[in-house]
């Protein structure tokens, strides 16, 4: 897996085996990262939730985001995170957050600009993450939340104040971003 865009763009990735995780393609972090120059001013901050490979942290660190937090639960995930932050040399623009996502949300305390949620396809979660992220102190006004999901589990367009704004759909990957409100 290799880095679409930014300063480090072609840099490899190291990931773990395909069978342990399932890695955003590039043809949707190409999609997702076109669809937030679009609509997102502000790339200050970043989480990266259910990072994996830090896949989608990476790019955005690539891109122009200042900081980017990382957060899997998976040691061999934070394991290679750290990696790849070596690799391209921004180890000081990021912290690894080697637990579950939930609890991620309960004690984070910075606003994000940008928050990506990338679950296992077979996570049936979503939902409720996207209920307590939207309750969070981690969202501020215009902050994006973009969701990478197959659309086994349907999630509604609103979150308490955090609006779906577009949909695209990438073979069985969906995209959703959502906006805080204003």
């Amino acid at each position: 897996m290799r880095v679409t865009g930014g300063k480090v763009k072609g840099t490899h990735l190291k990931t773990l085996p395909r069978h342990s995780i399932r890695p955003t393609t590039s043809v949707v972090r190409q999609a997702i990262f076109s669809l937030l120059d679009n609509s997102t001013a502000n790339w200050g901050h970043v989480l990266d939730l259910y990072a994996g490979s830090g896949a989608l942290g990476i790019e955005a660190l690539s891109r122009r985001a200042v900081w980017v937090d990382f957060v899997d639960y998976r040691k061999s995930c934070c394991d290679i995170i750290r990696t790849n932050l070596e690799k391209i040399g921004e180890l000081h623009r990021a912290h690894i957050y080697c637990c579950s996502v939930n609890k991620a949300i309960g004690f984070l305390e910075n606003n994000y600009d940008i928050i990506f949620l990338d679950p296992p396809y077979s996570d049936p979660s979503v939902d409720t993450v996207l209920i307590n992220l939207a309750k969070s102190k981690l969202l501020k006004e215009s902050s994006t939340v973009v969701v990478c999901h197959a659309n086994r589990f349907p999630l509604d367009s609103d979150y308490d104040g955090l609006h779906l704004v577009r949909q695209r759909r990438y073979g069985d990957t969906f995209i959703f971003i959502y906006q805080k409100e204003v």
